[in-house]
């Protein structure tokens, strides 16, 4: 495959998360890279965070591993035990099952950017450490529920 064009690579803004957490993902952009590459077994984003963006609800999955790396900027990595600034260079890895949600927060007044590697498991939760509420991915399709499994219907 020729070098990757990335002006043509798909970009996605916003979340599939259900509201209010949708609106907390105001300037969060990816670049969806496995994607234009064709990869079909792991996902590989530049994920890009406008000042004061969040990347995500904190969260951690069950089946899948996610390593990140910084491209341009600075972040703050939130995790269980605390806070890590995270620079140009610094890598950081979730590994499948490990129950310590992340997130990645631009506190700066310049974009933060950062590369994201993540298997693609055909069955998949995420749990969201600081809200009660879960996403399954069962081939392909997304649905979300409470922590107890029931059927998601609004923060509660």
């Amino acid at each position: 495959m020729p070098k990757l064009d990335l002006s043509k690579a798909p970009v996605k803004t916003g979340s599939i998360y259900p509201e209010p957490y949708a609106a907390m993902m105001a300037g969060r952009s990816s670049l969806r890279l496995g994607d234009l590459g064709g990869l079909k077994q792991f996902g590989v984003n530049l994920v890009i965070l406008e000042p004061g963006a969040l990347s995500s609800l904190r969260h951690w999955h069950l089946n899948e591993d996610e390593f990140v790396m910084v491209t341009e900027g600075e972040c703050v990595l939130v995790q269980d035990a605390g806070e890590t600034v995270m620079q140009v260079g610094d890598c950081a890895a979730f590994p499948a099952g490990s129950p310590d949600g992340h997130q990645f927060r631009n506190r700066s007044d310049k974009v933060a950017k950062f590369l994201v590697v993540g298997t693609k498991a055909p069955s998949e939760t995420a749990t969201y450490s600081d809200v009660d509420l879960q996403l399954h991915v069962e081939a392909g399709k997304a649905r979300y529920t409470y922590k107890d499994g029931s059927p998601w219907t609004g923060p509660r």
